[in-house]
């Protein structure tokens, strides 16, 4: 049955930046699709998450630590191998912004959000990735963003990451589609997190990108779930490199 094709009965798989937003939500739809599921935050994972996820039918996995660490990084995906035995799927979710203009955007900034939001990505997907590769299976998917695609105003450390993110992202699957791993990613448009509140509590700046989102609202952390589980399924077994766009039409304006 083609809905079969989107179950998760039996995988195992890693989100970073579960906590809150966007990582708690694709924590939870992988949870319900049939997926056991390691939590991650940097320093906690709330009980509300973690409850959400049990009563899914998973027994979750909590972990903690620094993602800038390209050692904590490799642990991470240890702990969940020796946990579960093994590791299916690959959030790439963990993410900060700084904002300030580029002028005055400080080294601080630029050190933080390059090495949480990009280099992170390259140290959990090669470590996750080299046990997928043993098995000659696996999923990764990607956080990236609009800005994969734009310039943004007042972020260059983010756009800059997340520009990256979307060429690890193609640079990954060039050399692992044909060894059974999929790599790909979601961008999502402007959501209701806390990486926006700034921008959703800026009236002039929020109205401007509502007259320019076709759907007419902010997205909510559950509009990414779904592509999240399809990208995560064999439903996508032919998808490779893939930047999978969740925006309410945004880029289409």
């Amino acid at each position: 049955m083609t809905l079969d094709w989107f179950k998760l009965d039996g995988k195992v798989a890693l989100v970073t930046g579960s906590s809150r937003g966007l990582g708690a939500a694709i924590a939870v739809a992988l949870a319900e699709a049939g997926a056991q599921v390691a939590l991650h935050g940097s320093a906690s994972v709330p009980d509300v998450v973690v409850k959400r996820v049990a009563r899914a039918g998973a027994e979750p996995l909590v972990l903690h630590g620094d993602v800038r660490d390209a050692a904590m990084c490799r642990t991470l995906v240890e702990q969940v191998v020796q946990h579960f035995g093994t590791i299916d799927i690959l959030v790439n979710n963990a993410g900060t912004i700084r904002r300030a203009p580029a002028a005055i955007h400080s080294e601080e900034d630029w050190r933080t959000v390059i090495d949480t939001n990009l280099s992170s990505v390259f140290h959990m997907t090669q470590a996750a990735g080299r046990h997928m590769l043993e098995r000659g299976s696996g999923k990764i998917i990607n956080i990236a963003s609009l800005l994969t695609f734009q310039g943004g105003i007042n972020v260059p450390s983010y756009a800059a990451a997340k520009g990256g993110v979307g060429q690890l992202t193609k640079a990954f699957a060039n050399e692992w589609a044909a060894k059974g791993v999929n790599v790909n990613a979601i961008a999502p448009g402007y959501m209701e997190t806390d990486n926006t509140e700034a921008l959703r509590k800026d009236a002039a700046r929020s109205r401007q990108i509502l007259e320019r989102i076709p759907a007419g609202r902010w997205g909510r952390p559950d509009d990414v779930a779904g592509a999240a589980v399809f990208l995560a399924s064999r439903a996508s077994d032919y998808i490779h490199g893939h930047v999978l766009v969740v925006d309410g039409g945004w880029l289409a304006r």
